[in-house]
């Protein structure tokens, strides 16, 4: 019986920690991270300040422990890519599973597009930048020719872009992501012939 308690406690931890998360991102998106206080999450949330500095003790761990949540796939991408063969079928996947973590993170990406300069202050802007490189180093052939080194990395960024700028598009987002897929399928794919052909 006390197990079963205990699991209970942890999930509702989780779940309190996985809601002080998505008000503070709401919050960030809404008005910026720098004007918005631990105070005015605390008010959102319906909970004192002491109850959610239990979970966190200032606004950069909230935004980092977002962060390492929903960048995990992209981490754990990286380690799978990392023991595949570098064949065609491996980009494909690296680049279809890449965009559904993408897509799972958006509200994080929006805010980050939306707040370089504070990125760039933060540890994320670095654990972020270093999780790319990874996967650039697994998608781009160093024996290639350099513009086909060029498609593999605009491969990833047509991703990045697509989540941004799509966003304006008229259209079924489930459409446009696809469309957005396809296009970066279609670059690794000429990359990955012109590597071969040279």
């Amino acid at each position: 019986m006390g197990g079963t308690m205990d699991g209970t406690k942890q999930r509702r931890r989780g779940d309190t920690r996985q809601r002080i998360q998505d008000v503070a991102l709401e919050l960030f998106a809404e008005q910026g991270y720098e004007k918005t206080s631990l105070r005015e999450i605390a008010e959102r949330l319906g909970v004192t300040k002491a109850a959610l500095y239990y979970h966190f003790k200032t606004k950069e761990e909230i935004l980092v422990s977002i962060f390492e949540d929903l960048t995990r796939p992209v981490e754990e991408l990286a380690e799978w890519a990392g023991q595949q063969p570098r064949t065609l079928e491996t980009k494909h996947e690296i680049l279809r599973r890449y965009s559904e973590a993408l897509r799972a993170a958006a509200p994080l990406f929006r805010f980050m597009q939306e707040n370089q300069a504070t990125v760039r202050e933060l540890s994320i802007g670095d654990m972020f930048k270093s999780r790319l490189l990874g996967l650039r180093d697994i998608l781009i052939d160093p024996e290639a020719e350099l513009v086909d080194q060029v498609r593999s990395l605009s491969a990833l960024f047509t991703l990045h872009a697509g989540m941004h700028v799509l966003q304006d598009v008229e259209g079924d987002p489930e459409d446009k992501h696809k469309a957005v897929l396809e296009v970066a399928t279609d670059l690794i794919t000429q990359a990955h012939r012109g590597a071969r052909d040279s």
